[in-house]
């Protein structure tokens, strides 16, 4: 007598010593065989239970075999990375974690060399965007990083390869920075630019910014919401953010204080209102303003929107900022090693916000 189930739980029978037994697929050995685990118990209710709490052990990453294969792990990380970030961004991840279980299937994740990760990421380059390379290295960092904190690997692999993506990372030189805070106009787009290079806000902040979110003298900003296009559209979820690390205060430098106080005063009721009362601006739109108004800027590159953020995260690292302290100013959840250091003193982020206008000025003079 058994009973099918789903989901890759295998069958629920009863054996001839009167327990009843579950038994479901792990995933693959290194040999390419298939690893099985089975549950016993009295009843079917006892073996459930037995499977639920395992279960939850692999998401909490408790269950661990030293020769777990990449592919069973990735799942595990996956299962427990849920929590961590918005359901449509969470939901983008399984399409990046089916190429990297492709690529690295049933080898044992101990077996997995930074030259492996480097040849990975080569090839990738040549076929696919900076943007999806840099998804691919984000993920297998977190992936192995987890495995490194359970001892499942002596060291991560990725951290050693981390030359080769930063190398496609492009951000504004100081020259195109002073270009820029010079040419762009005092609009409401111009004014955008220069706060993103000024604070490193993701473009899905900064758009829906509220007057609330912007102090009154323009000195800080507080990140409590991000939009997400979803089929074309932008929408908004007010107060949910791209992760729980993005809600976050900014010191904003004082030399861009006033664009934000421009947003502050134009925002009705966001800094980028959408056609209909009470949306958003779309944001494939806003690319497409910014796209133009670039291409009319002589001595800049058309680098992206994002190149803004990357810009504010290289003038910092120029400046011997810490690690956890950028990571905490830009709302990183994907930076595992400083994960511990993200609640950084106000103190702290004042001081980076004052030698950045600092350097921010010197462009000028």
């Amino acid at each position: 007598m058994s009973k099918k189930r789903g989901n890759g739980e295998g069958n629920m029978r009863k054996r001839p010593d009167g327990l009843w037994e579950q038994t479901f697929m792990l995933g693959y050995g290194a040999d390419g065989k298939r690893k099985r685990k089975s549950f016993y118990g009295k009843t079917q209710k006892e073996v459930k239970a037995k499977v639920a709490e395992f279960r939850h052990q692999q998401a909490m990453g408790l269950t661990l075999d030293p020769d777990i294969p990449f592919a069973e792990w990735a799942d595990t990380w996956y299962a427990g990375h849920q929590d961590q970030v918005s359901a449509v961004t969470y939901e983008s991840y399984r399409y990046t974690l089916v190429a990297l279980k492709e690529a690295f299937g049933t080898r044992k994740l101990r077996s997995i060399k930074p030259l492996d990760v480097e040849i990975f990421l080569k090839a990738k380059q040549k076929e696919k965007s900076e943007s999806a390379v840099k998804k691919y290295r984000v993920m297998l960092y977190q992936i192995f990083h987890k495995a490194e904190a359970n001892d499942l690997i002596i060291k991560n692999p990725v951290r050693f390869a981390d030359k080769l993506i930063e190398s496609t990372k492009d951000a504004f030189t100081r020259e195109e920075v002073a270009i820029l805070f010079r040419q762009l106009p005092d609009n409401r787009l111009g004014h955008t630019i220069r706060l993103m290079i000024g604070t490193g806000l993701r473009l899905q902040e900064i758009v829906c910014l509220e007057q609330e979110h912007i102090a009154p003298d323009g000195s800080m900003i507080h990140v409590r919401q991000a939009a997400e296009n979803i089929k074309g559209r932008t929408v908004l979820n007010p107060g949910h953010t791209k992760s729980q690390l993005s809600k976050r205060d900014i010191p904003v430098p004082e030399f861009v204080r006033g664009s934000a106080l421009f947003l502050r005063v134009n925002a009705n009721p966001y800094a980028w209102d959408g056609r209909e009362p009470g949306s958003v601006y779309n944001m494939r739109t806003f690319r497409a303003k910014y796209t133009t108004m670039m291409s009319k800027i002589e001595g800049v590159r058309p680098l992206t929107p994002h190149c803004c953020r990357h810009t504010y995260v290289t003038n910092l690292q120029s400046l011997n900022v810490p690690l956890e302290v950028i990571a905490g100013l830009t709302g990183h959840s994907e930076i595992e090693t400083t994960r511990g250091y993200l609640h950084i003193r106000p103190e702290a982020a004042i001081k980076v916000s004052e030698t950045y206008s600092r350097e921010l000025a010197g462009l000028f003079r």
